[in-house]
């Protein structure tokens, strides 16, 4: 459902992602680990669409993400790690908007809001300005909005950044349940969020994948799976490449 070909982004001799290749199958929650700056948005961007590669392709349910980049898009759901939200819309009237903008209408489009304000629990804020939300609430309505043409492919940049644990919890909770019926992409640095949510790990490490594996390949708890981050993003020698 997710295919990265040998994707490449060069900024003059600069690698931000340099012949990153996986393949993420039907159903699968998989995390997408590595160090802040380590290429993780940077593949995310080229696999949504919203950043041409250099070089390599980039496929959602089999769609070449260059040449049919439309029919693809109606397969994804993306929520980016700061997703753009208008601060003076209400909740309902910014899935509306977002609805529409899908080409979403008519009973389709309130049925659907309906379902994705109870899917991401939003029924105590669905007259609260975006910009009166809390971040946890925010995350929420990024994943909503996400959700309303209900995709059969999910990715999600740092979707847990900057929330309290509580908030953490939430969005984890959640992303568990939709990982039940999506296949879901979410790129993360934070060791627990492997743990809690994904079936696999694909690490990438100064622009290249260092390791693919199941989950506990990573290590079975906290302590084997920093010694592993440890020694995956040990300093490489020097080949001109870039992060």
């Amino acid at each position: 459902m997710i295919t990265a070909d040998r994707l490449t982004r060069r900024y003059g001799s600069f690698y931000a992602a340099r012949e990153v290749s996986f393949t993420i199958p039907a159903g699968q929650v998989a995390a997408f680990v590595g160090p802040n700056g380590a290429g993780k948005s940077t593949t995310m961007l080229m696999l949504t669409g919203l950043l041409a590669p250099t070089s390599g392709v980039a496929k959602i349910a089999g769609l070449d993400m260059q040449s049919r980049r439309i029919e693809a898009a109606e397969r994804l759901g993306f929520l980016p790690e700061r997703g753009p939200l208008y601060d003076d819309m209400n909740t309902r009237a910014a899935l509306r908007f977002f609805g529409a903008a899908r080409g979403i209408t008519g009973a389709t489009l309130n049925e659907r809001i309906e379902a994705v304000i109870a899917q991401c629990r939003l029924e105590e804020v669905v007259g609260k300005p975006a910009g009166k939300l809390s971040k946890g609430y925010r995350q929420r309505l990024g994943l909503a909005q996400a959700l309303l043409h209900d995709p059969d492919v999910l990715i999600l940049d740092e979707p847990t950044a900057g929330l309290d644990p509580n908030q953490i919890e939430q969005v984890r909770a959640l992303l568990r349940e939709l990982g039940r019926t999506k296949t879901i992409l979410l790129s993360t640095h934070i060791l627990s969020e492997v743990r809690a949510v994904a079936q696999r790990v694909v690490f990438i490490n100064q622009g290249r994948i260092v390791h693919d594996g199941p989950t506990d390949s990573l290590g079975t708890d906290q302590e084997s799976m920093e010694r592993r981050f440890h020694e995956l993003t040990r300093p490489a020698e020097p080949a001109g490449s870039g992060a």
